[in-house]
């Protein structure tokens, strides 16, 4: 892989988790009913930074699980006849909830689709939202996000990739590469 462009750096990344924290809390009228559900493994500390917004701007914070969407992926058997399961953890019940999936970038909608299937499983919430940090296009399911930090046009062979400090030991920051 070619390093191209630096997309945002931890300035603009807050911005944006700002922006969408706001959003968030206004098409949900507060934060009483939300779940906030990191999608593994980068959408968990942008769940956590939108939690700690939402206390800071609301004076009330959401919850926050995770989830491991390996089991619920519909390309399941290319990648292994023994997937590694991951775990899942939901700090309150998930029914009734209006859960809102996070997750770093949506490219072809497939592991939204595969999160929103996790989340079935654990109860039938009051609605599903989601909300990602970068929109980057070439959907192949009809999934849309509720919630977009920024969208980056992108051809296929490039590449977004987001760093957290938590998983990467990088400051917040998004980077564009060339595949090829």
């Amino acid at each position: 892989m070619k390093f191209k462009a630096q997309i945002m750096d931890e300035a603009a990344v807050q911005r944006s988790l700002a922006r969408l924290t706001h959003e968030i809390i206004e098409r949900n009228r507060g934060t009483q009913n939300v779940l906030l559900v990191g999608i593994k493994r980068r959408g968990l500390p942008l769940a956590e930074a939108i939690a700690a917004n939402m206390e800071k701007f609301d004076g009330a914070s959401a919850p926050v699980g995770y989830m491991d969407i390996t089991l619920y992926r519909d390309d399941l058997s290319e990648i292994s006849s023994l997937p590694d399961a991951g775990d899942s953890h939901f700090p309150v019940e998930v029914a009734g909830k209006d859960v809102i999936l996070v997750d770093d970038v949506i490219f072809t909608g497939r592991t939204a689709r595969a999160a929103m299937e996790g989340i079935f499983a654990f109860g039938r919430p009051a609605s599903i939202q989601l909300c990602v940090l970068i929109d980057r296009g070439h959907r192949e399911l009809p999934i849309r996000p509720d919630f977009v930090g920024k969208n980056i046009p992108t051809s296929r062979d490039e590449m977004i990739f987001v760093t957290v400090p938590e998983v990467d030991g990088e400051p917040m920051g998004v980077k564009l590469f060339a595949i090829r």
